[in-house]
C-alpha cells in the first residue's frame, strides 16, 4: 500500500523563496512512490488546522518544510498519535533537525530520510495543553529570542549574535522561584532554560547533554554574573563549554515550575507564554523520521 504523506511548508518563510525547494521535495517524494498531499496554510493557525484535518483523514505521515516553529506546530498535532513527523529543515535555527542528525542545508537529502521510512520515538515537553520539542528559554536567552524574531536582517546565526549584543546593554538579573520535582529554589539568575533537546537559537547548546528520549527534562540555571561574563561565555555555548562555569547549574527532573515577574518564555523559538509555567516531560510522545 502506498504511503500517503501530508506536506506542510511554512506559510510565511522566505516570502516565497522556498517555493522551489518545497516543489523539489514534493517531486522527490513522489518519485519514490509516495503519495503527497500538499497543504498551504495562510498562517500558523490555518497550517495547524489543515494538518489536524489531514491526520484525522488518515495520512501516514506529516512532513513540514521550515524551522523549529513548523516543528512546534506539528508537535501540537501529532503528540501521542504515532503518526510520524518528517522535517525538511528550511528555517533559521533548525535545532530539532540538528538534534536528530537530519540534513540542515540539503532539502532533498532530508526528503530521502523520509523516503527511507526509518523512525525514532522521542519525548515531548508539555505545559498545560501545549507541547515543545527542544528548549524553553526563560531569561536572557528568551529576551534574545524575542529581539531576534523582530529582526528582518540578517539571517541565520548572525541574527542571534547581534540580538545578544543588543539585549546585553539593558539586561539585569531576574529573581526566579523554581520547583524542581517538589524541591523549591529561590535564586537570582541570568537565565533558566528547560531542555527536552540540547540546543536552541541555531546550535546554542544551552542545555548541553539533554537527550530527546531519556524521559527527563534538563533544567539549566545560570546564576547572576556581570554582563561581561555572559559575553565571554557566549562562544562556549556552541560546544557546551559553558558547563564548566561556576555560575552554571544543571538539574534533571520530570517536572519543573518556573516563576519570575515580567518574563515571557520562548520555546522552539516561538513566544510560548508568561511565567509562571509548569513543564513536564511526556515520554515517547512523538514519532519522527530520522
Amino acid at each position: 500500500m502506498t504511503r500517503v504523506l501530508a506536506l506542510l511548508p511554512n506559510p510565511v518563510a522566505g516570502k516565497g523563496r522556498n517555493d522551489a525547494a518545497v516543489s523539489a521535495v514534493a517531486a522527490r517524494l513522489r518519485e519514490a512512490g509516495l503519495g503527497v498531499r500538499e497543504l498551504r496554510g495562510a498562517d500558523a493557525a490555518e497550517s495547524e488546522r489543515l494538518a489536524r484535518a489531514a491526520v484525522a483523514d488518515g495520512v501516514d505521515g506529516l512532513v513540514v518544510c521550515g524551522g523549529d516553529g513548523m516543528v512546534n506546530i506539528a508537535a501540537q498535532v501529532l503528540a501521542g498519535s504515532g503518526v510520524p513527523l518528517g522535517i525538511i529543515a528550511m528555517g533559521t535555527g533548525n535545532d530539532t533537525a540538528r538534534s536528530l542528525g537530519l540534513p540542515i542545508k540539503d532539502p532533498l537529502a532530508a526528503a530521502d530520510a523520509v523516503v527511507s521510512g526509518r523512525t525514532r520515538v522521542i519525548d515531548l515537553a508539555r505545559s498545560g495543553d501545549r507541547y515543545f520539542v527542544t528548549v524553553l528559554a526563560a531569561g536572557f536567552d528568551a529576551a534574545v529570542n524575542e529581539r531576534a524574531n523582530a529582526m528582518a536582517w540578517p539571517k541565520g546565526q548572525l541574527k542571534y549574535s547581534l540580538a545578544i549584543l543588543a539585549v546585553l546593554k539593558a539586561f539585569r538579573p531576574i529573581h526566579y522561584t523554581l520547583d524542581l520535582d517538589g524541591e523549591t529554589r529561590h535564586v537570582d539568575g541570568m537565565l533558566v532554560s528547560v531542555g527536552n533537546g540540547d540546543s536552541m537559537g541555531g546550535g546554542l547548546k544551552v542545555t548541553h547533554g539533554a537527550e530527546l528520549d531519556d524521559g527527563l527534562l534538563d533544567v539549566v540555571l545560570f546564576t547572576s554574573v556581570p554582563r561581561r561574563e555572559l559575553i565571554k561565555t557566549y562562544p562556549k555555548l556552541f560546544s557546551g563549554g559553558h558547563t564548566g562555569h561556576p555560575a552554571y547549574e544543571r538539574h534533571r527532573v520530570r517536572r519543573v515550575t518556573v516563576a519570575a515577574p515580567g518574563v515571557v518564555a520562548y520555546a522552539d523559538g516561538e513566544r510560548f507564554g508568561d511565567l509562571p509555567l509548569t513543564v513536564e516531560v511526556v515520554p515517547g510522545a512523538l514519532t519522527v523520521y530520522a
